[in-house]
């Protein structure tokens, strides 16, 4: 889960570990005590921010697009915040940045943008964004071979609505056992 604190993503377990050694009161990572309100979550994640680190802009662009820890919800924002991450590199900016670009929501819906951000996300290893390319050569353009090929990447990787969609594709007779087995 993203913590505020240092913009790191640290796992449950991670979590419970050091909970276990030293308590619930602090980030696993950095030790900053955890905040109590969404003003001080809010303000930890803008000081990150302001520091151009791409984790927190994306986590920002997050709060804006869906318009919590009581901000405004802001789309324009939020593509906004989620461009700069993107070109500092952040992965899972590219991947909102296509979410946005399918949906239309704070961009004019562009599929073919949308196609092109969920494909460089995923050639860095983006797994969510595999998955939709999977689903946009599926769902959009008819082509259940090369769908197939980038769900089964994704589940490789462990991505479970892959694996859910490689079943269905199975089940409808438009993949092989190898494949579904594989």
């Amino acid at each position: 889960f993203f913590k505020a604190c240092c913009s790191k993503r640290i796992c449950n377990g991670c979590t419970m570990a050091a909970a276990m050694r030293r308590g619930f009161t602090d980030c696993a990572f950095c030790r900053t005590p955890y905040s109590d309100n969404d003003a001080d979550r809010l303000a930890r994640i803008q000081t990150r921010v302001g520091k151009k680190d791409p984790a927190a802009m994306n986590s920002l662009g997050k709060e804006y697009y869906f318009g919590e820890l009581g901000l405004q919800k802001d789309e324009q924002k939020a593509v906004n915040l989620w461009t700069e991450a993107a070109g500092l590199g952040s992965l899972d900016a590219l991947y909102s940045l296509g979410v946005a670009y399918k949906s239309g929501e704070g961009v004019e819906q562009d599929m073919a943008k949308a196609a092109e951000f969920y494909e460089r996300a995923a050639i860095r290893g983006h797994v969510g964004s595999r998955h939709n390319l999977g689903c946009n050569e599926y769902n959009e353009k008819g082509n259940f071979d090369r769908a197939l090929r980038h769900w089964l990447i994704s589940a490789k990787m462990g991505y479970e609505s892959s694996v859910e969609a490689i079943k269905d594709a199975f089940m409808a007779g438009l993949a092989t056992n190898a494949q579904y087995t594989e």
